[in-house]
């Protein structure tokens, strides 16, 4: 039986490893994410003043919900993982050991007294980088005034995807309703 025991706990050790490494590529994926959609920000705003053609600016909010969306979907499975190391992995691990807790970090970080402001302001800043910066440039483009119904419709259409959008991040930050 004992050496049952050892089997099941390398292959949870395995399978803790393995998803660890997943979660540390995914909060890599997820912070160049922010970067990215700055620097394809700053581009489409660059060609946008360079052609003096307000109605290029169309193309922020698409880009932003794109990667607004990836950014919050894998920002989604990072909690999931380490959710799941917490509530399920780690008390296996624990009994297997015959440890009172396993992997103490992944509950100890979520105390920390200015988690709760970090959420906040990481929240401000997805919904600045995803959200807000595509609506300023809806608005630069509707004042612009020289749009034709047809762009004018796709514009309404995004101003939507993008509140859409607004609403998710809210939603998964917990300010929001639930998923």
């Amino acid at each position: 039986m004992a050496e049952r025991d050892v089997t099941v706990g390398q292959l949870l050790l395995t399978e803790y490893q393995t998803i660890k490494d997943e979660q540390k590529t995914r909060i890599g994926f997820r912070d160049n994410l922010l970067y990215v959609t700055l620097t394809v920000v700053a581009a489409v705003i660059a060609a946008a003043a360079q052609a003096r053609q307000p109605a290029m600016l169309l193309a922020l909010p698409p880009v932003c919900v794109v990667l607004g969306w990836t950014y919050l979907v894998n920002d989604h499975k990072i909690s999931a993982i380490g959710t799941y190391i917490r509530d399920d992995l780690g008390p296996k691990l624990g009994r297997i050991a015959g440890a009172e807790e396993a992997f103490v970090w992944e509950s100890v970080h979520r105390t920390d007294g200015r988690r709760r402001s970090r959420k906040a302001v990481q929240c401000f800043i997805d919904l600045l980088a995803f959200c807000l910066v595509p609506l300023a440039g809806l608005t630069v483009y509707w004042t612009a005034g020289l749009h034709g119904g047809g762009l004018l419709a796709v514009s309404v259409f995004e101003a939507l995807a993008v509140i859409g959008l607004g609403v998710q991040v809210l939603v998964y930050a917990g300010y929001l309703g639930s998923e």
